[in-house]
């Protein structure tokens, strides 16, 4: 490099300041990755949970719906007439 072509001491700070330089961007940039790993981790977490509300604001609006009618049916068995049997309470 600078201090391989120019012997001098000047040239060789120079070097040295210029690995030390790419040294700190190869850091930067290596913790700029784990920050952006953890950014999407973070982003798929909060879109995973954002479904789970979804579904439970789903399942209480369908719970406060109001009840279906519910069809008459017609009772199995002989109709009891209590009047003609003299039971009281009919």
């Amino acid at each position: 490099m600078l201090s391989s072509v120019l012997r001098s001491p000047r040239a060789i700070q120079v070097n040295i300041s210029i690995v030390r330089t790419f040294i700190r961007l190869g850091h930067l940039l290596a913790a700029h990755q784990e920050i952006a790993a953890k950014l999407q981790d973070l982003e798929w977490r909060q879109h995973e949970q954002g479904q789970q509300i979804q579904a439970v604001f789903q399942t209480i609006d369908h719970l406060m719906q109001p009840a279906e009618k519910e069809v008459e049916r017609r009772r199995i068995g002989f109709p009891l007439l209590r009047a003609s049997l003299g039971v009281a309470g009919a």
